[in-house]
């Protein structure tokens, strides 16, 4: 996909750290949604709810975060450490310019999420996290969270290679906070505490949203998409499907992201309408 890049003055970008959790303490803050959690457990062998710690008043990282020398990075360095990272600030550029103007025709106040790079483990006002839980959108602080080596991981373990199945990560963790700029995830929240044996299948439905949503930022940006771009970003989809990651080690009612064929279709049905109301489908409750 042929994307611009990043004008370093048009994105919220900083550095999360990594290697510690320095300033948290134990508490009951809930993790934001995790689009590849699954992946910790099936994959990676680590279980996504004891790496992410709950951590009441985290502090949050500075406007750009300190290097090994000491001395600050810039939003260039930070979007220019490695090809993964420019891939990402790209990618942040294009979601912010395509969906703020639908934002803007829905009457609906719109605000940049900050993408966070961080190496190893970062604490976010959700809580703290490792690299083995893979990318995740925090929504109490309106974080994307991403330790890039995850895209080697993702290429190597999974299959899903190319620069379009790592956009459809990014797209997707948007999607997660256009889900809280519209009210939608709180929706949700509100509606698995009404009934928490549909937590999952509630759980489930936010994701597929969010795939919805990474496909129609795809389908409005038609003319930047290269040829065999789909097929990666359908591939990337199917390889994440619960049933696929898990083997039939869990059954269907524990799914919490969908199967291959549900991401799947979710993708393909943004990306082939390029209409975000089309993605009201998934989280119509009742």
């Amino acid at each position: 996909m042929r994307l611009n890049r990043f004008d370093p003055s048009s994105i919220n970008v900083r550095g999360g750290g990594g290697g510690g959790f320095p300033g948290g303490t134990g508490g009951g803050v809930g993790c934001g949604t995790l689009v590849i959690a699954a992946i910790a457990y099936f994959v990676f062998g680590a279980d996504p709810m004891s790496t992410i710690g709950a951590v009441n008043n985290a502090q949050q990282g500075q406007e750009v975060a300190p290097r090994g020398d000491g001395s600050p990075q810039t939003v260039e360095q930070l979007c220019t450490q490695n090809e993964y990272a420019t891939e990402a600030c790209n990618a942040l550029q294009s979601l912010n310019q395509t969906w703020q103007p639908e934002f803007r025709k829905a009457n609906i106040p719109f605000k940049q999420p900050e993408l966070v790079f961080y190496s190893g483990q970062v604490n976010s006002q959700c809580g703290s996290a490792s690299a083995a839980v893979g990318p995740f959108y925090c929504p109490a602080d309106e974080g994307i969270y991403i330790d890039t080596s995850f895209y080697d991981q993702m290429a190597r373990q999974l299959g899903a290679r190319g620069d379009f199945a790592r956009y459809y990560v990014i797209a997707h963790e948007y999607g997660h906070h256009i889900q809280k700029l519209t009210g939608v995830a709180d929706a949700i929240r509100s509606a698995q505490s009404q009934n928490p044996r549909a937590a999952n299948q509630l759980q489930v439905r936010m994701e597929l949203q969010a795939d919805c949503y990474a496909g129609v930022w795809a389908g409005k940006n038609r003319n930047l998409i290269d040829p065999g771009d789909f097929e990666e970003g359908m591939t990337a989809a199917s390889a994440i499907g619960d049933d696929r990651l898990t083997q039939g080690r869990v059954s269907p009612e524990n799914f919490t992201h969908g199967t291959s064929a549900q991401r799947s279709e979710a993708l393909r049905a943004g990306l082939q309408s390029a209409d975000d109301t089309v993605c009201d489908r998934y989280t119509q409750v009742g």
